[in-house]
């Protein structure tokens, strides 16, 4: 019987087992320090994205509904005042190995000694949340 839906044994998932990667990132970030936060991302997406990664996005939000009981918006649950904008932002790899092999790159790319002072101050990196995760959807 052909299954239409492959399982975690499958085996056209046992050759892709090598399933994409994502750093992910959530940071609340002063309104005020935004043009400044572009500028450092934008540096850093050029970065990254030379180095291998295969997508990096960075987002602000705009909507945040509440959706259930004891659920709650993303800007009160990191402690985002009406100052402050939230970020969602994404870098997207091969595999964990080869986001570890980029991000060793990125880290050693002279233009990020140019990033890390900028960044200090235009957010507080104590309040990010961040990680990374292995991709188990994909369409």
């Amino acid at each position: 019987m052909n299954n239409p839906i492959p399982s975690p044994q499958h085996p056209t998932e046992r050759k892709n087992s090598m399933s994409k990667y994502i750093d992910g990132f959530v940071i609340p970030v002063p309104k005020a320090n935004m043009a400044e936060y572009k500028k450092v991302a934008t540096l850093a997406s050029k970065v990254w994205k030379e180095h291998g990664a295969l997508e990096y996005i960075e987002a602000v939000g705009d909507d945040f509904p509440v959706c259930g009981d004891g659920a709650k918006p993303a800007p009160e649950r990191i402690g985002a005042s009406g100052e402050e904008s939230v970020i969602f932002s994404y870098i997207v790899y091969e595999s964990r190995e080869h986001r570890d092999a980029v991000n060793a790159k990125a880290m050693e790319d002279p233009r990020m000694k140019e990033i890390c002072p900028e960044v200090n101050g235009v957010f507080d990196f104590k309040r990010m949340i961040y990680g990374g995760f292995q991709v188990i959807v994909e369409i």
